[in-house]
């Protein structure tokens, strides 16, 4: 799917940019009976008061007992923002790479890349034995690893950061939005449009096209 000559890469946020108005783990915790604690835990994130560790262990507690089979199913139904579909087309077409950024769990990172054809996605992981959640966190994943490992996509692409863009919405992406050339802050807090190189606001991901071709001038 991948040429040698790929101008920069695209890393997009999922919780509040992809996944609008809430987080995929409080759609998810709709299911396992904790959404209102979940929901709390995750302003109180936003807002400093809690870290992405503590948040976490919650969340992944709530999972003990759930089957892998339980939640494919469940993700089917996860609320996505239109125009996913025709923006990583527009990325490929014009030789930026999408990958998804995000502190969303790895099986909804992997439900979206494989649906929308992502080239890679991170996450903190699940522990799971015997084909079901345990209830523990296997591999923590805060905002500094989400830089980190768009930074590590970036050189195994053979690309500088400054060639590289970022499209997210809060807390979660200001160390990556530090870190590349351009940063969108896609319907997003207050905090996250002050860090960004710009902010749009729209219904449709298509939204941010006008902003990432600046990329794709850049380099021709």
């Amino acid at each position: 799917m991948f040429s040698s000559d790929h101008a920069g890469a695209v890393f997009f946020d999922v919780d509040g940019t992809l996944v609008p108005g809430t987080s995929s783990s409080v759609f998810l915790a709709g299911f396992l009976g904790h959404r209102e604690e979940l929901t709390k835990a995750e302003g109180a994130y936003a807002s400093g008061v809690l870290d992405n560790r503590q948040v976490s262990e919650l969340d992944a507690a709530g999972w003990a007992g759930v089957s892998e089979d339980q939640l494919s199913g469940w993700l089917d139904g996860l609320p996505v923002i239109s125009g996913i579909p025709e923006t990583v087309a527009w990325c490929w077409q014009n030789g930026l790479v999408p990958i998804l950024a995000t502190l969303a769990w790895s099986p909804v990172g992997s439900y979206l890349t494989d649906r929308f054809g992502f080239h890679a996605f991170s996450g903190p992981r699940l522990e799971i034995a015997d084909g079901r959640f345990t209830g523990r966190v296997a591999r923590h994943f805060d905002e500094y690893r989400k830089r980190d490992f768009a930074l590590a996509q970036a050189r195994e692409l053979g690309l500088t950061p400054r060639s590289c863009a970022a499209v997210g919405d809060s807390r979660s992406d200001l160390p990556l939005f530090a870190s590349v050339g351009l940063s969108v802050a896609f319907n997003a807090s207050a905090g996250a449009r002050v860090a960004a190189t710009v902010a749009v606001d729209d219904d449709d991901l298509r939204g941010v096209l006008p902003v990432l071709s600046r990329l794709v001038t850049a380099t021709h």
